[in-house]
């Protein structure tokens, strides 16, 4: 496993997610994040695009992107999605306590 990757993310949160200020149901944040997963993977947006747009994280104002992090500094869930993608490649659809992640690993 590398020592330190960067990643970028978009994140939907839902009414039961940790420090959750948004009020959509879990059903309607997994819905919306697979269209926009499905939007980034036909080409019609870049992931930077739709975490700028789209992200409950304030990582969207930079395109969702992290900065480097080392596994452990990221809930569980997170790092094992994240340490296990290749350079350039998208997670699926990733469940934290949060809410619903795509992961997009970029070094």
């Amino acid at each position: 496993m590398a020592a330190t990757i960067r990643a970028s993310h978009i994140l939907l949160m839902h009414k039961d997610a940790q420090s959750s200020l948004n009020e959509r149901t879990r059903d309607q944040a997994l819905a919306d994040i697979e269209a926009l997963k499905s939007k980034i993977q036909a080409g019609e947006a870049s992931f930077a695009d739709v975490a700028y747009a789209h992200s409950d994280c304030p990582s969207g104002e930079d395109g969702g992107d992290l900065g480097p992090f080392r596994p452990g500094m990221m809930v569980p869930e997170f790092d094992k999605a994240a340490f296990a993608l290749d350079v350039g490649q998208m997670s699926g659809v990733v469940e934290t306590p949060f809410g619903y992640h795509l992961i997009l690993r970029t070094e």
